[in-house]
């Protein structure tokens, strides 16, 4: 004869059943939610630290307030504490060719016209979230040099990605200087180069006749006082981007004079950051 069964004890057993698969699912949901806070406030971190490493689209008025420097391999890298001088500028442009007028090796030199220092400079401000331009010194003494010094200006710098191509164009070395500098810009615009400027003062400009309408930008020096401060804009009906203002500047991280530059204060300043130091993206 089979024991019979007690409706209390089966209860309590019931009771306890349903009991235990409430707890269950009360703790399986718990560790779903804390589950779901840790996801998300992982998220929030990567979010805003990919935020911090990425520079904005709209640069902020702080950034644009900060000048812009241009270097060469006389300003070794020995001499430059780029983690402080990094803080302090919203852009550089690198010399990467001295042009046709080094006839020997020097500190800052090579004998192919290369600058010795470039690939430093350019590497170290990029790391630090620094964008690059760069610019050659203009001084061959006829077309094929120009094309020459051209390529190899294009080569040197190509693996850098930098955001524009600079010709700097302060002295007279053939006859038709502006064909030079034509054929110069030509020659970087057939190899794929799409922002190109022009760095000249105003005078050297009317005096040569050198034309700036196929330029991408033009980039002038007219320093004022000379004494390392931003005296007042350029006094020219000549439409600029950029403007050299001292050769005279100062900034914590170097302990010699710097060129400084800042963008033009007659155009849309965002703008204007955005054209000159963005890396076009054919070229990224």
């Amino acid at each position: 004869m089979r024991k019979r069964i007690k409706p209390l004890a089966l209860l309590l057993f019931f009771a306890c059943f349903i009991l235990y698969i409430v707890i269950s699912k009360h703790q399986l949901d718990l560790q779903n939610r804390q589950a779901q806070t840790k996801k998300s406030q992982v998220s929030q971190v990567t979010t805003k630290k990919k935020k911090e490493e990425t520079p904005s689209d709209e640069p902020e008025e702080e950034l644009l307030n900060k000048p812009i420097v241009d270097l060469s391999g006389w300003q070794l890298p020995s001499e430059i504490d780029y983690d402080t001088l990094s803080t302090n500028i919203s852009g550089a442009i690198i010399r990467v060719h001295s042009g046709a007028q080094a006839k020997k090796e020097n500190v800052a030199t090579h004998l192919n016209g290369l600058d010795k220092s470039f690939a430093t400079h350019i590497q170290e401000f990029q790391k630090r979230g620094i964008p690059v331009a760069v610019y050659a010194y203009i001084a061959a003494g006829n077309i094929k040099e120009m094309e020459k010094e051209a390529e190899s200006f294009y080569k040197a710098s190509a693996k850098y990605h930098p955001t524009y191509y600079w010709l700097d164009v302060e002295e007279k070395t053939m006859s038709d200087m502006n064909a030079g500098v034509e054929a110069f810009r030509a020659k970087l615009e057939s190899l794929g180069v799409k922002n190109i400027g022009i760095y000249i003062g105003t005078y050297f400009m009317e005096e040569h006749s050198i034309s700036t309408d196929k330029f991408t930008a033009i980039w002038i020096p007219t320093y004022g006082n000379d004494d390392g401060y931003y005296n007042a804009a350029p006094n020219t009906e000549q439409d600029y981007d950029l403007h050299q203002y001292t050769s005279q500047g100062q900034l914590t991280g170097f302990s010699h004079y710097l060129d400084l530059n800042q963008l033009s204060t007659l155009k849309d300043q965002t703008a204007t950051y955005q054209k000159l130091f963005t890396v076009p993206k054919e070229n990224q």
